[in-house]
């Protein structure tokens, strides 16, 4: 049998005992010491504790101490003869649950470090929760280095199921304390104050109490300090002590920090006035409190009593009914009152000064009044709801104000916040004109109001009430009947104002301190939600701060005008009110700085303004550059070799990857893929004994109620077919969206109820070929070089699956509704995983308890390995795991290393001649840039197909049916002429109401991509399908395919597959390419790699001309009968080619002849390029960069040279963005080309200075020379070449890697020719003969057109033939 692990500790009283307690019942033994005599150490042996001498005793053979007591005490502890240090034991861990500074803790931590190489220091806040869902329950919040925090952690998850850790600095935890014991400091004092002013108001203490408690002014602290005030209990007195205590401690700290506490500096001399501000220093705070505001609140708690809520039953029961209702005051809270009383069944007569709400309101069915009097007239009802004093007397008793039309006896409801000594004033004023008046505000904000449940306090004469119960209890979820008459409620609304409004600065006070002590304000939020400081301002305005959100549910002008009422009517009763009047002064502040009709939360941004602190939680943008410096260095070993070697000497576990879209294949090869998941499947690729393979479910286009179902079905097959095949042991993995889109929680539910429960579910959704990373539990995702919170990005506005958290905790709350909370989400971090290694996250794993969940943070392809070789370690001691994750963690945990990306030539499809298919139905903003990109490199190139989804998606069977069909008629023909053709769903996102009918739509669309594609008969090149639903539904709905081999990746997280032979497609490539990967050009450079009409281009002609040692002859065309020349003599002789148009042939032939040319590129069999020759224009060539060309000709040989080289710069520049080859002309030929006409005299040989000058400044890639050579056709003695120039600008161009150029080769003899190829001359210009031979066949036509121009054609092809084996390139393609 084991030996238990011992935990010690030193300090005993209630909490420890209760933590002793549980670390008993779970297996552990207890060591204590207590210096004092008292109850506890008896209670302690009772439970099974040894209680030990000293603290050295205590703490011998301990793995864990924990420490709680007084600061006066630590050193004693610690480092006395019989002190802690002499017995701890190497590797144990000491927990400080102390009140200590964090001055002291650190100096603590020092000492331990220097004097005993202690390093296992840890700072911790153990508490009971206060919350609903976390009532009465133990929470851990801990601080220190990570090594102590995991040693410890088996022993915080004995005692709680709740454990908040913070690796890193210690202190953290101290610096959460103060932030709590902040507002029990200031709750405290509010809830006298209040207290006593109620009793000051003549209201009844018990009745105050429970009506607050249950109200917005409620927090923890006056609900549990408030019965001890009421009953003079002696345990308020060490109550106030400890909180005086606490309070001190803060007030030290912020001191230390120089920040402002305005508030709790205020509620420090009220909690003194408690504890000494009596005539009796020994006076208990009851009575000291009583002397300061001289009401005896005591006595006045024991004075006869009644029950609110009983009374407005029975005045409801005796109701009369309501005929006619007028209502004054449509503002928000007004406006949904009135509604309601309208659905109610209610004839309400209403009026506002703002008309567009009255024309609302009447829009719902109400009616509705000019001026207040028109309203009055003849109800038997007036409810008023507007703002202020001021505007209740106008609409009373001011211009055409409704006194005057009210019915005698008519009864007033006044439910607007004002004083009660106004309401009063008002009673009796109306009184004496026969109208009764029912004091009744409300509380519970807009919502409430239109739904019916706000909280509402009444009073006034029993005739009154009776008239309008019925009208009241309407409105009201919780309706109290206040005696006292009027001004009573109003009395308790102005307390429960007090509070709200001190509550609201309270949390503004303590978020703002947090800021500054550099806490996570959304993390200390999560924790103090549960802790003694909570109240429901605390819980419900936060979130607004943290969000930076002020749109005005309670405007801080109302809490100016609510706090100025507490204010005014305390001077009234000669009442001190130091809370309140501290509370009002700062929402002034707010509003004189401009805040005032932002919501109440904005009082924070006081704080803010006055300490520079932000208090919002969003997570910060992290530069990419910055990680090296915010983490710790690699896991020094790849455990990528172990892995797989013990994976192959064990009976490992099969990886069965359940993959909601075919996208999870992105980080995998050599792996398979099934679509259908028969028993008999599964079972039989079982037997193959694989080490993974993937079931497509595509559940991620279903509803969830089908997605459940699918994956129930699916488990279960698995489950049955791995117990037919011997020996089989799985683990599941559902592979899902990276940006966090998909089925879950429901999925992994679904597989749980089949599969029964595992112990620990692993979330992880690290892809790094995607960009998405996971840090301090945050999962980001990469934008360029940042990256963005994932909730922050388009992915998490997904209709069907949006989310708010980028936290992966809080992400796992968000979805899981709350089942799930975030503080018991455990999780892997980097540090963890870079300085424990595979062991210690097999350790940590297996003592997480059964059930548990775990995020994953990496950044790095080393992290997710070493967390899968842990992962591994933990399921050979046992542990079962279900794992949610992206890509990456699948080929980390079988082993898999990449391999290079796959081209076309490791398939062997080049020869294909048909175009390929590129299909998009992926709607996410970064498919629709790569798709514009696309269509913006291609240009004409592709064809694009726009799908309409207005016709498939929402109108009749008909138009969908028009659509489908003429969709696929036109891509059939593209494809069938060789042109790669992109099929696009429209790009206007269309959504439904619901996450159902997003859902719904998306299908209908889906289903018609499918049947487009089922309807083309045409076997594409390749098939590229973007989207993950889309990819899916293609593979397996239009092409049929039942199983497929993941062959590699066609770009990093792009998988390519190889569809079976049962497939419409067997063997042709099917690109899965994800909507959510890649840049903005990454669909383009997939298409241009794998694309039926990719062209050489002309650099790499050149280039390969060069390492040849030949030339290649650029051949103008003018017409298709020069083009197919041109193709069919290459093709003749294997020879590489350039189709060349000049500017005169490009005006008259236009943009059809530039179609011609790069159609019969892209059909070539051996690589022709096109290029625009001469253009002499900036307007021209802009022209001609986005037509398609592979190259453009800069010819500014006719500038001044320095202007050349400007015209020239330019041009490239920009030709070179679209990855264009450009060639440019220094010096000038003599001759006519084309109608452009140079004289000898104008002509200027190329100087060997100025064009290594021109080469460096332009950034040329091939330079056309002038040697002597000319346009068209050489004088009569013939050329005269300057091949002595040649040779020195071939040493320049050689030196800087420029082509040489040669223009005019019409009329060169032979030898000459081979000499200057020789000298490395790599591109001739041929026209004159080409055209020559051309004119000279139509000077003797014969036959019809057709054989005219078939004999031009000849003719042309016998002159570039002979050229072509001139130049060398015969053989060459």
């Amino acid at each position: 049998m084991a030996t238990p692990i011992v935990v010690s500790f030193l300090g005993l009283h209630g909490l420890s005992l209760e933590l002793a307690s549980l670390l008993v019942r779970s297996g552990y033994r207890v060591k204590g010491f207590e210096r004092r005599e008292s109850s506890a150490a008896v209670s302690f042996l009772d439970l099974g504790g040894e209680e030990c001498v000293n603290p050295l005793e205590a703490s011998r053979d301990a793995a864990v101490v924990i420490v709680s007591v007084p600061e006066e005490e630590i050193a004693d502890v610690f480092f006395q003869q019989d002190g802690v240090l002499k017995g701890f034991q190497e590797n144990a861990v000491i927990v400080v649950l102390s009140t200590l500074s964090i001055g002291l803790l650190h100096k603590l931590e020092k000492t331990l470090a220097d004097e005993t190489g202690i390093l296992g220091l840890l700072d911790a806040f153990v508490f009971q929760g206060v919350s609903e869902d976390y009532k009465d329950k133990i929470i851990v919040v801990a601080s220190g280095n990570q090594e102590a925090l995991h040693k410890a952690h088996t022993v915080f998850s004995a005692i709680s199921q709740t454990v908040y850790t913070f690796e890193g600095e210690l202190g953290i935890t101290s610096k959460i304390r103060a932030v709590n014991f902040l507002l029990e400091g200031i709750h405290l004092a509010a809830a006298v104050e209040a207290t006593f002013l109620g009793a000051c108001a003549r209201v009844h203490p018990t009745i105050l109490y429970d009506i607050i408690s249950n109200a917005a002014g409620s927090s923890w602290i006056f609900v549990d300090a408030i019965p001890k005030l009421l009953t003079g209990d002696l345990i308020l007195t060490n109550y106030l002590r400890v909180c005086l205590k606490n309070t001190g401690f803060v007030m030290d700290l912020a001191k230390s920090i120089l920040f402002p506490l305005p508030l709790l500096a205020t509620a420090f001399q009220n909690l003194i006035d408690g504890s000494f501000g009596g005539r009796d220093k020994n006076s208990a705070p009851s009575e000291n409190w009583e002397q300061k505001f001289g009401v005896n609140v005591r006595e006045a708690a024991t004075k006869q009593c009644y029950n609110p809520v009983e009374l407005a039953s029975d005045v409801v029961t005796m109701s009369k009914v309501v005929h006619k209702l007028g209502f004054i005051g449509l503002g928000a809270m007004g406006f949904g009152m009135a509604s309601h009383l309208l659905k109610s069944g209610f004839i309400v007569h209403a009026y506002d000064v703002y008309k567009p709400t009255l024309s609302r309101f009447a829009d719902l069915g109400g009616i509705i009044g000019n001026f207040p009097e028109e309203v009055a007239k003849d109800v038997e009802v007036l409810l008023i709801m507007v703002a202020n004093e001021a505007q209740a007397e106008s609409v009373l008793y001011g211009e055409a104000g409704s006194v005057s039309a009210l019915l005698d006896g008519a009864t007033i409801i006044l439910s607007s916040t004002v004083s009660p000594g106004f309401v009063t004033c008002l009673g009796k004023k109306l009184k004496g004109k026969g109208i009764n008046l029912v004091d009744a505000p409300v509380s519970g904000g807009v919502k409430r109001a239109a739904e019916g449940t706000l909280t509402t306090m009444a009073s006034g004469t029993d005739d009154a009430l009776s008239c309008v119960s019925t009208v009241l209890s309407v409105l009201s979820e919780k309706l109290y009947i206040i005696k006292g008459g009027c001004g009573a409620a109003s009395s308790i609304k102005m307390v429960n104002q007090l509070l709200a409004g001190v509550h609201i600065a309270a949390a503004a006070e303590a978020m703002a301190f947090a800021a500054r002590l550099g806490l996570k304000t959304k993390k200390l939020f999560e924790v103090l939600k549960n802790a003694s400081g909570y109240s429901w301002m605390f819980g419900n305005r936060v979130p607004h701060m943290l969000e930076n959100d002020y749109t005005p549910y309670s405007a801080v002008d109302i809490f100016v005008k609510d706090l100025g009422i507490v204010c005014n009517e305390s001077t009234k009763l000669k009442f001190p009110h130091h809370m309140s009047s501290i509370t009002h002064q700062l929402f002034i502040s707010a509003s004189a700085s401009g805040w005032g009709r932002y919501d109440d939360a904005a009082i924070v941004k006081v704080y803010e303004t006055l300490t520079g602190v932000k208090v919002e939680g969003k997570f910060s943008i992290i530069n990419k550059e910055d990680l090296p410096c915010l983490l710790l260095p690699e896991w020094p070993v790849d455990p990528v070799e172990s892995l797989v070697a013990t994976e192959s000497q064990s009976n490992s576990q099969v990886l069965v990857v359940l993959d909601d879209d075919p996208t999870g294949t992105q980080t995998v090869h050599d792996i398979e893929v099934l679509t259908e998941w028969s028993v008999d499947t599964v079972a039989k690729k079982f037997s193959q004994k694989p080490k993974c393979f993937f079931i497509l479910t595509n559940s991620r286009s279903l509803s969830s109620e089908k997605a459940i179902s699918l994956i129930k079905e699916i488990c279960k097959n698995v489950d049955t077919a791995s117990k037919n095949v011997e020996g089989t042991k799985y683990t599941i993995v559902l592979r899902g969206d990276s940006t966090l889109r998909g089925h879950f929680p429901e999925a992994t539910d679904a597989a749980v109820s089949e599969l029964g429960e595992m112990d620990v579910w692993i979330i992880c959704p690290f892809f790094l070929q995607g960009g998405r990373y996971t840090i301090g539990d945050v999962h980001y995702v990469s934008d360029s070089e940042r990256l963005v919170p994932a909730g922050e990005t388009e992915f998490s506005k997904d209709a069907a699956f949006g989310y708010k958290s980028s936290n992966l905790k809080e992400w796992v709350e968000e979805k899981t509704k709350g089942r799930v909370p975030a503080s018991s989400v455990a999780s892997v971090s980097i540090d963890l995983l870079r300085k424990g290694g595979p062991d210690a996250v097999c350790n940590y794993l297996c003592s997480l308890q059964k059930g548990s969940i775990c995020i994953v943070n990496a950044v790095s392809e080393r992290d997710i390995a070493v967390f899968a070789a842990g992962m591994i370690k933990a399921e050979n001691k046992g542990k079962t795991f279900l794992c949610r994750t992206a890509a990456s963690f699948v080929s980390a945990r079988i082993g898999i290393k990449p391999r290079p990306l796959i081209s076309p030539d490791d398939l062997e499809i080049s020869s294909r001649r048909t175009g390929g298919l590129i299909v998009v139905g992926s709607y996410v903003p970064k498919t629709s840039k790569q798709v514009e990109e696309l269509k913006s490199r291609f240009g004409i190139r592709l064809k694009c197909i726009e799908v309409s989804v207005d016709k498939i998606a929402m109108k009749s069977d008909t138009d969908r049916e028009e659509e489908i069909t003429s969709v696929s008629e036109v891509a059939n023909a593209s494809l069938k002429a060789c042109r790669d053709t992109l099929l696009m769903t429209s790009r206007q996102l269309i959504t439904g109401k619901s996450a159902s009918e997003s859902l719904a739509i998306n299908y209908q669309v889906s289903s018609a991509l499918v049947s487009i594609v089922r309807r083309i008969t045409v076997r594409p090149r390749f098939i590229i399908a973007k989207g993950g639903i889309t990819s899916s539904d293609i593979a397996t709905k239009a092409l049929e395919a039942r199983r497929a081999l993941v062959v590699g990746q066609a770009l990093a997280g792009v998988p390519l597959w190889q569809l079976g032979q049962e497939s419409r497609h067997p063997g042709v490539p099917y690109i899965v390419f994800p909507g959510n990967v890649g840049g903005d050009g990454a669909l383009a450079e997939v298409v241009e790699k794998w694309t039926s009409n990719s062209r050489s281009s002309t650099k790499d002609l050149l280039l390969n001309a060069e390492k040849g040692g030949y030339s290649i002859g650029a051949f103008n065309v003018y017409n298709n009968e020069g083009v197919q020349a041109v193709v069919a003599a290459a093709e003749d002789q294997n020879s590489p080619a350039i189709l060349q148009i000049h500017p005169g042939a490009l005006k008259l032939g236009g943009l059809p002849l530039v179609a011609c040319c790069i159609s019969a590129a892209e059909e070539a069999k051996v690589p022709i390029v096109v290029h625009f020759d001469h253009g002499c224009s900036r307007t021209e060539l802009m022209e001609a960069l986005q037509l398609g060309f592979d190259s453009v000709m800069v010819d500014g040989s006719y500038l001044p040279f320095e202007e050349n080289i400007s015209f020239t710069k330019q041009i490239a520049a920009m030709a070179h963005a679209k990855g264009l080859l450009v060639e440019a002309e220094l010096g000038r030929l003599s001759g006519s080309e084309d109608g452009l006409t140079v004289e000898e005299y104008e002509s200027k040989l190329t100087d060997v200075a100025r064009a290594s000058h021109f080469i460096d400044e332009t950034n040329l890639d091939a330079l056309a020379v002038c040697i002597g050579n000319v346009h068209g056709k050489y004088p009569a003695n013939g050329p005269c070449l300057r091949i002595d120039l040649l040779k020195d600008l071939r040493a320049i161009t050689l030196k800087k890697r420029v082509s040489l150029v040669l223009h005019g080769a019409s009329g060169l003899h032979a030898e000459l020719v081979k000499e200057c190829i020789e000298l490395g001359v790599r591109k001739f210009n041929v026209n004159t003969e080409v055209r020559n031979a051309y004119m000279e066949s139509l000077r003797n036509p014969s036959g019809d057109l057709v054989h005219v121009m078939e004999s031009a054609r000849e003719a042309m092809k016998a002159v570039i033939i002979e050229k072509m084996q001139l130049f060398g390139s015969s053989g060459k393609a």
